[in-house]
């Protein structure tokens, strides 16, 4: 009787975790097509967390943003559209008037052109509302070549998108 109710008890803890803990992994590529990185998204609290990895990419500092179409088309990834917004808000974290929902901190490339990081954004989600990150299709996760000053709108001075990844279920 002891051994059913804690068999029962772990399968129960294995399904919550298995279903609170849904990953999925997008790789970004380069202009030329080339795998630079990966990013492995979940659900975090009422919003998403990520795990990014990095190589290949010019040292320094860079914007990371989600954009609203779900296209990652070289050379220039234009066809990601602007930042994804589903509030209409101003661009930049630190815009007195909100932010898009898809802006996020700046993150380092090491010389060696490689980053490791994880960032949450607690405006946008996996479920099947506004702000989740597959409404209108997908959206695609895009590397910018320089830091956002989180603050110009639309996109924050962040320069040329040098690497995307596509979203979707």
């Amino acid at each position: 009787m002891k051994t059913a109710r804690l068999l029962s008890l772990a399968l129960l803890v294995i399904a919550l975790t298995s279903a609170s803990s849904a990953k999925m992994l997008v790789q970004l590529k380069d202009a030329q097509g080339k795998v630079v990185g990966s990013a492995i998204l979940w659900e975090s609290g009422s919003g998403i967390a990520m795990e990014l990895n990095f190589e290949n990419l010019p040292a320094g500092e860079h914007a990371i943003h989600f954009h609203q179409n779900a296209k990652c088309e070289a050379p220039d990834f234009k066809t990601a559209g602007g930042h994804f917004n589903p509030d209409g808000k101003k661009h930049g974290l630190e815009n007195p008037e909100g932010h898009h929902a898809g802006d996020n901190p700046n993150f380092t490339v090491g010389a060696d052109g490689k980053a490791h990081f994880k960032l949450e954004d607690k405006d946008v989600n996996l479920g099947s509302d506004s702000h989740s990150l597959f409404s209108n299709g997908g959206t695609a996760i895009m590397v910018h070549a320089k830091a956002d000053d989180q603050k110009t709108d639309p996109a924050g001075n962040a320069g040329d998108r040098i690497a995307c990844g596509v979203i979707t279920k």
